[in-house]
């Protein structure tokens, strides 16, 4: 299968604010929560490196939960939902593992081509979130062919938020309280783009990284 977004970049911000309105409060508390969480960890003398390190991928899924639901309404969007992953820890312990060594790997080559690798596995916790009997290296296979030509896209749409960002500093980082929510909704967006886009390859698409 071949995957095209094919909805200007505006278009999936404007969308993800729609899909914030009345659910600011509660997107905004999760993203606290889980900050919190790692903060809290790392805390831990000695183990705490470690332990951040073996919840980050259920984690991470969880937070691909909610947003999911932020957007597709149902289930409703929940704060326990950033929970969730550890219901899948055995897969998605390794899905980060994988996912870290593979764009460490690929940064010693070069700055650039680590950035690329990571633009390639970025969609890995919404397909586990989708198919939660997927395993790790088929998630990241898939997150490849669902980002074969779609790279440059996703980051054009991550420059879109560069001004907030730097807005953000400004207000000693509260803003990105309201500016992480607003990137990972139009990040879920961006991933129903690429499932709506979806074709049949004639002919084979040959595989990025």
């Amino acid at each position: 299968m071949a995957y095209l977004s094919q909805t200007e970049n505006a278009v999936l911000t404007q969308r993800a604010r729609e899909s914030l309105k009345d659910q600011w409060g509660m997107a905004v508390g999760t993203v606290v929560v889980y900050y919190l969480v790692f903060f809290g960890i790392s805390l831990v003398p000695f183990l705490g490196s470690i332990a951040s390190i073996i919840i980050a991928g259920p984690m991470v899924l969880g937070l691909a939960l909610f947003f999911l639901s932020i957007v597709r309404k149902n289930p409703p969007a929940k704060l326990e939902q950033i929970f969730q992953g550890f219901n899948n820890i055995e897969k998605t312990l390794p899905a980060y593992l994988l996912q870290m060594i593979f764009i460490f790997l690929w940064s010693l080559l070069l700055f650039i081509p680590g950035i690329i690798a990571a633009y390639s596995y970025s969609m890995m916790f919404y397909i586990i979130a989708d198919n939660p009997e997927i395993g790790a290296l088929e998630a990241i296979t898939r997150s490849k062919q669902m980002m074969n030509g779609n790279k440059w896209k996703l980051f054009c749409l991550s420059l879109r938020f560069l001004g907030w960002a730097i807005l953000c500093i400004f207000t000693f980082g509260i803003g990105f309280l309201w500016l992480l929510p607003y990137i990972l909704t139009s990040y879920v967006h961006f991933y129903e783009d690429l499932l709506k886009g979806e074709q049949d390859e004639i002919p084979q698409v040959i595989q990025g990284l």
